[in-house]
């Protein structure tokens, strides 16, 4: 049995996982990235027999997250830039 964390944002290391590969990839490529990860975290939820409408939420939630994390790791570089 898979255990998985409630809720998705909460995943701090997946999160900066996903922020940290999203800032170095582009394109194609990070699409299929997110879709893969994506992918990933509605197969963990559906094997635990997680509901479709709580596994959008959650995705949300995750997707929402990973923006998050990429803002401020931009607002990070341009107060480095600006310093």
């Amino acid at each position: 049995m898979t255990l998985v964390q409630f809720p998705a944002d909460r995943r701090v290391a997946d999160v900066k996982r996903c922020a940290e590969a999203l800032q170095t990839i582009h394109g194609e490529e990070a699409n299929r990235f997110w879709r893969s990860e994506m992918a990933a975290l509605r197969s963990a939820l559906l094997a635990n027999g997680v509901a479709e409408a709580e596994i959008s939420f959650q995705g949300r939630l995750f997707m929402q997250a990973v923006q998050l994390e990429l803002q401020e790791a931009y607002a990070g570089q341009a107060q480095g830039a600006l310093a």
